[in-house]
């Protein structure tokens, strides 16, 4: 069934916003994501850091990602990244935004090297509970010393060293856009 629509007239309008009012409606005082953050010292986050370096598993050797140059990327580049036997289907779902993420890590406000360290421990940890698909906000900001978004950048670089990292690509904007990346990680003892 269709209906045609008209557009409101100002009466209306008025009378909507006034409803809200006395609703107590109020604005939206940040309209970005939240993938629960990591506060500065979070015991949760000094837990899951501890538990992924005791890991002993295959993932703790060959996990360091490297420190060396990366490849810029723009801002609101797209980033876009599987493995060649992903099957099309579980790729296009995840660009979509169509596979749910089960945890998320927040990367704003974090030197390179600390980004690093919480990158890798948030994908130990993930592994290790078995979490299918996560959440990295790494953020557009263009870093101090140079003229592109550095952790974005090296964001980029190390998920595609991450041995159980089967896909990323950037997030759908309600989950923060080209500002964050969807990842996709194998689960231990089985293929995609």
């Amino acid at each position: 069934m269709s209906r045609d629509r008209h557009p409101p007239d100002e009466d209306e309008i008025s009378a909507f916003r006034q409803a809200l009012q006395d609703a107590g409606v109020r604005p939206i005082a940040r309209n970005r994501a939240d993938p629960g953050r990591r506060r500065r010292r979070d015991p949760a986050a000094a837990e899951r850091r501890a538990a992924a370096t005791s890991a002993a598993d295959d993932l703790a050797a060959a996990g360091r990602t490297s420190d060396g140059r990366v490849e810029p990327v723009r801002p609101s580049e797209f980033l876009d990244f599987a493995l060649p036997d992903l099957p099309w289907r579980t790729r296009q779902q995840l660009k979509r935004g169509r596979i749910g993420w089960e945890a998320g890590l927040d990367l704003h406000g974090h030197t390179l090297e600390e980004a690093r360290e919480e990158l890798e421990a948030f994908l130990q940890d993930a592994t290790a509970r078995r979490r299918r698909c996560v959440l990295v906000v790494h953020g557009k900001a263009w870093g101090t010393t140079s003229d592109y978004p550095v952790i974005k950048s090296h964001v980029n670089a190390w998920l595609r060293e991450w041995p159980s990292v089967l896909a990323f690509c950037s997030a759908t904007a309600i989950d923060g856009g080209t500002g964050a990346v969807y990842v996709l990680l194998r689960r231990r003892g089985h293929q995609a």
